[in-house]
């Protein structure tokens, strides 16, 4: 793995850091949402998992972007989406 590093441009070591702290937050959505669901004692998703989820969608998003995959590229812009529309339905039902 540190052969791998000490071979990437400075640009490309920006971007791998870009491409974990989205991941780091993508994966910590869940854990959030355990601990949530603990405490109320039942399946819940708290308003800081959508969040999370786009921010660590945007994060992956560019990271995608970066390394041209398509695949990744779509998923994200998709999951983003509906990521925030979540958040639009949580807002208009508690106005």
């Amino acid at each position: 793995m540190l052969n791998y590093i000490e071979n990437l441009s400075n640009t490309e070591i920006i971007f791998l850091v870009i491409g974990f702290t989205g991941q780091g937050l993508f994966a910590s959505r869940f854990v959030f949402q355990w601990i949530y669901s603990e405490k109320k004692g039942e399946s819940s998703i708290p308003i800081i998992f959508w969040y999370l989820s786009i921010f660590g969608g945007i994060g992956l998003l560019i990271y995608a972007l970066f390394r041209k995959d398509p695949v990744i590229i779509i998923g994200q812009l998709f999951g983003i989406f509906i990521y925030l529309r979540n958040l639009i339905l949580i807002y208009r039902k508690n106005k």
